[in-house]
């Protein structure tokens, strides 16, 4: 009988730290006046979702979609340095991403890529697809100009600019 009965607390304390938990870790409104709170009243964990700063911002004013990447491939000012990665397009001109780190990726969205610059500390791997979303995978030296999407595409078709993967 002890036994049982020890079977039936262990299944309680069990069934009641899982509730905590899933409520603990239930989806929380980050504009909500009451922040989540943890033990002693402070403030929750921040969990990282690798999601591009400010994507919605940019996309509004340059028309260019930044989606994941590890922070090691961001959007710079064409303006504020040499070596940087450089991307043509003939819808938005030249963008400029800075690399850092060993390795780098960045999920994006430019469309009508024609061409590559390579950072020049950074070899870069970009990912592309034509409108029969058939990928262009292209190696980019580094300080390299690669031609690349409809430069290179025997019918001459606008290819959008889904990834950029580094490595020095």
């Amino acid at each position: 009988m002890k036994f049982a009965r020890r079977i039936i607390a262990t299944g309680a304390a069990v069934a009641a730290c899982t509730a905590a938990l899933l409520a603990a870790a239930s989806p929380q409104n980050s504009t909500s006046d009451n922040p989540v709170t943890v033990a002693d009243g402070r403030p929750g964990y921040v969990v990282e979702d690798f999601n591009y700063p400010g994507a919605d911002k940019i996309k509004a004013e340059k028309g260019i979609t930044l989606k994941r990447g590890d922070g090691h491939v961001t959007l710079a000012d064409c303006s504020s340095g040499t070596g940087l990665m450089e991307v043509w397009s003939r819808k938005n001109e030249k963008i400029c991403f800075r690399t850092t780190g060993a390795s780098g990726y960045l999920t994006l969205e430019i469309p009508s890529v024609f061409a590559v610059r390579g950072a020049s500390d950074h070899a870069a791997d970009v990912t592309l697809t034509a409108p029969d979303n058939t990928p262009q995978e292209v190696k980019v030296a580094k300080g390299d100009w690669t031609p690349v999407g409809e430069s290179t595409d025997p019918q001459s078709r606008d290819h959008v600019l889904v990834e950029i993967r580094t490595s020095k």
